[in-house]
């Protein structure tokens, strides 16, 4: 296992970018504009704002890496080059790519390579022959432990360089969605609804329902579990240890769809994995803890082990959307904040609060950060809750700005009641 092992999160916003920083990534990867299999992220990122994330992530001593990882057509190679122009401008530190084109081009201005997963990296030919153009490759998703052991076992023992002069790192993703698709090269989308997921542009039609229907009797069949296409997110919380031990360098998150809360819970328990495992105290007991935070956020139900312990892809999700114990409603905005006395000013526009409820914050410069409510004030007055239309002050550890937006967590259950 390298002791330099690296974590890096998802940055679908700016709130996820600087929610990952603060619980301690050492790294992020975020897409620009449509060149990235992620372009129908939620508040997606533009060319114009490189400088600014590189910036910020320099600011924290936090590696950036540009996913620029779709197939590229002959009318989209001038802005690719004009993506991987303005990444080598901002000093980006990496870009993460498949075709080849954006990855020759990325060489021949000096820019750094990451090979995606969507090469479908297996074997150590493979390795060899990237080797030639990337530092960093991502391994195909279905190898199993013992195959990625070997894999970096070699690169040592035959001196495997980059063009950066190292030996090439291995990168694995350790949390997050699955695709139903080897290596997530799914045309399902593409097929039915003409929005191709090898462009970032998937519906997710897997995520769905589905009928199986005799077409010549009419004769419907029985289905147990109607979401048969949806696979259980890949969690590897449990057996991390094993997974370092088996060599990789680099360990991702998916996630740039996922809201602040999910990027900063997911990112701190791994965070608290790696760091325990280094330190040699690293059990089961711990990962059971680290595993509940896990659960409080966006998860379509848990594949613990998944291809990398030798199971087949068969744990479905069950249900349609997230399986969390957890859930956010929005409370209100901040109007201010004041920081010697640590105190927040809310603008209540949905949900009430009450003292002792446990509350969230989410915006552009705070990233993520979260309290429990011991007191309320009114017009100066000490109240027991509020509700819509109220302005309220309550105390605040973090410093928080204007128009952040405050969202109330409470047990899952206790929605549904």
């Amino acid at each position: 296992m390298i002791k330099n092992t690296e974590i890096m999160a998802p940055a679908g916003s700016w709130e996820s970018l600087n929610a990952a920083i603060k619980a301690g990534a050492d790294s992020v990867y975020f897409g620009v504009d449509k060149l990235n299999m992620r372009a129908r992220a939620a508040k997606p990122f533009y060319i114009s704002d490189l400088k600014k994330i590189s910036g910020i992530c320099k600011q924290n001593g936090v590696g950036s890496y540009l996913a620029l990882n779709t197939i590229i057509y002959d009318d989209e190679t001038d802005l690719m080059r004009t993506i991987c122009d303005a990444a080598r401008e901002a000093n980006v530190s990496a870009i993460i790519a498949t075709d080849i084109s954006t990855i020759f081009y990325a060489r021949q201005i000096g820019l750094s390579v990451h090979i995606s997963t969507q090469a479908n990296i297996s074997n150590l030919e493979s390795v060899r022959f990237y080797s030639q153009f990337a530092d960093v490759l991502v391994l195909a998703r279905e190898l199993t432990l013992p195959q990625i052991a070997h894999i970096c076992k070699e690169i040592k023992e035959q001196d495997i360089h980059g063009p950066g002069g190292k030996l090439i790192q291995i990168e694995l993703f350790v949390h997050g969605a699955l695709c139903v698709s080897i290596a997530g090269k799914c045309y399902m989308s593409l097929a039915l609804t003409n929005h191709s997921a090898n462009r970032g542009d998937c519906l997710q039609n897997c995520r769905r329902s589905y009928r199986v229907i005799d077409e010549t009797t009419g004769s419907e069949l029985k289905i147990d579990n109607r979401y048969v296409m949806s696979p259980k997110d890949l969690c590897t919380i449990d057996f991390l240890d094993q997974l370092l031990e088996a060599g990789p360098t680099v360990l991702k998150i998916e996630g740039r769809g996922r809201s602040a809360d999910y990027v900063f819970k997911v990112t701190q328990a791994y965070r608290k994995a790696i760091d325990s495992y280094l330190q040699g105290d690293f059990t089961r007991e711990k990962s059971q803890d680290w595993k509940k935070d896990l659960q409080s956020v966006f998860n379509r139900g848990f594949w613990e082990g998944g291809y990398y312990l030798g199971k087949k892809l068969g744990e479905w999700s069950g249900t349609y959307g997230s399986r969390a114990t957890k859930q956010k409603k929005y409370v209100g905005f901040v109007k201010n904040y004041f920081a010697r006395p640590k105190i927040v000013q809310i603008i209540i526009e949905n949900e009430p609060l009450q003292i002792g409820d446990q509350i969230m914050a989410t915006g552009p410069t705070t990233g993520y950060a979260e309290t429990d409510v011991k007191s309320i004030y009114i017009n100066e007055k000490s109240a027991k809750g509020a509700t819509k239309g109220d302005d309220v002050t309550i105390p605040f550890p973090e410093k928080l700005r204007r128009n952040d937006k405050i969202y109330i967590i409470r047990d899952r259950m206790h929605w549904q009641k």
